[in-house]
């Protein structure tokens, strides 16, 4: 398996994957589902949209972009999306530490996650087995799907 940058082709797989995340409405804060038209704008638009691709199938992606602007402007955020039936493969560490490398050829200083929900314990331990590090807890601040609140922890490195 291998991460590269996306091409028109894995907008399918990719939307399908995505939406999932949104669907389950735990760690995504978008509430609206991508359609093959808004998803090939919104992966279109950003820095960076890489998938974890093997023999044309599409097990994982991310998407890189600025956190800020201006004086800001060497911060960036990532979103991380993993086909639910191949969680627990590394796919993740896979697409997290080829976007960190990404992130530092585009001039990023920073890699900073704004909303990483409290009880998503997974993409906690990876972000602190890879050496990120928690800002520290804003309570309530990720409406689940059910309408109940978690915490989320901010998180960042330095590349």
């Amino acid at each position: 398996m291998h991460v590269r940058e996306f091409i028109s082709a894995d907008i399918p797989q990719m939307i399908r994957i995505w939406n999932e995340i949104v669907e389950e409405g735990n760690a995504f804060p978008q509430e609206e589902l991508l359609t093959k038209e808004t998803g090939a704008v919104f992966f279109a638009s950003q820095t960076r949209t890489a998938v974890a691709e093997e023999n044309s199938v599409i097990y994982g992606l991310y998407i890189l972009h600025p956190n800020n602007i201006g004086r800001c402007g060497h911060l960036c955020n990532a979103s991380y999306a993993v086909d639910s039936e191949q969680r627990g493969k590394q796919i993740g560490r896979l697409l997290v530490t080829d976007c960190m490398e990404q992130a530092k050829l585009a001039g990023y200083r920073v890699l900073q996650f704004n909303a990483v929900v409290a009880d998503n314990l997974p993409a906690r331990h990876l972000y602190e087995s890879l050496g990120f590090h928690q800002l520290g807890t804003i309570p309530g601040g990720f409406r689940k799907k059910d309408g109940s609140y978690a915490d989320i922890c901010p998180y960042y490195i330095s590349l």
